[in-house]
């Protein structure tokens, strides 16, 4: 099973806010998921980023691939930390 950390959109129209989550790769966009690990809101200014970075390091030790996008947040995040 490829394991996969990327957003899953949710929120109203023209207006998302984006959970991070562990899914199979084989799973689509908003479907089931393995476990949340953040939340990303970018309707805030400065956008709102809200990452467990213990569970992003152990399931990343476990062979889950970040895509781009979360790759970006997950280097953001930890620069403020």
């Amino acid at each position: 099973m490829a394991v996969k950390i990327r957003l899953a959109r949710h929120g109203a129209k023209k207006h998302p806010v984006y959970r991070v989550v562990v899914a199979d790769g084989r799973c689509t966009r908003d479907g089931r998921y393995i476990e949340q690990v953040g939340r990303y809101n970018p309707n805030t200014d400065p956008s709102e980023i809200t990452l467990d970075l213990e569970k992003v390091a152990d399931w990343m030790a476990k062979g889950a691939q970040p895509t781009d996008t979360v790759a970006a947040l997950i280097k953001k995040c930890r620069e403020q930390a």
